[in-house]
């Protein structure tokens, strides 16, 4: 937990009671790889924190996997609408390797809210990393070539095509996994 505390002490002011009141809306949990921490269909009840390893959000298309998130160590992850709103999920969110998540939440964290401005600032400090983090995705295939979309996200995370199959970053990347491979040799 101690990455999550350093983590939001590195984007805003956040006292030791503001912690202490966070505190109960929080678990540990270490996952292995290709364990669900949202299953498609399911209801989201929670936000993650990635501590150490690498998560994705993906959808089944016709019995192929569509990625359309990762998330690196300290970065969050949830289905906002469904966190939100109630809905079942449209997409998982699993992880791609060995991973320690921090668990918060959603119950727990609206108690804390109503204790705490502070907590209550860090809540929607979350939503709007992850949903600038959702926008820069989208507008990418909006504003950039598929290459220039390769050199953005190794050029952002390098060892991501170490950590990740040619498959799921194609996916992600929403080109052929020829293409991706030329893209690679040409780096």
């Amino acid at each position: 937990m101690n990455e999550l505390q350093q983590y939001i002490r590195s984007l805003m002011p956040f006292s030791g009671e503001a912690w202490e009141l966070l505190q109960p809306c929080l678990t540990e949990i270490s996952v292995r790889k290709n364990d669900f921490l949202l299953k498609e269909g399911q209801v989201c009840t929670a936000v993650f924190f990635v501590s150490q390893g690498l998560c994705k959000s993906c959808h089944n298309l016709d019995g192929k996997e569509i990625n359309t998130a990762f998330c690196f160590e300290n970065e969050f992850a949830t289905n906002t609408k469904s966190l939100t709103s109630g809905v079942p999920s449209t997409y998982a969110i699993k992880a791609c390797e060995r991973s320690r998540i921090v668990r918060m939440d959603k119950s727990a964290l609206l108690h804390a809210y109503s204790l705490s401005h502070e907590v209550e600032r860090f809540g929607r400090k979350v939503l709007e990393l992850i949903t600038t983090r959702q926008e820069e995705h989208a507008d990418s295939f909006k504003l950039l070539t598929p290459r220039q979309r390769f050199d953005s996200l190794v050029n952002r995370h390098p060892d991501f095509l170490q950590r990740v199959s040619l498959t799921q970053v194609a996916s992600y990347l929403g080109i052929s996994r020829e293409t991706l491979s030329r893209f690679r040799a040409s780096r």
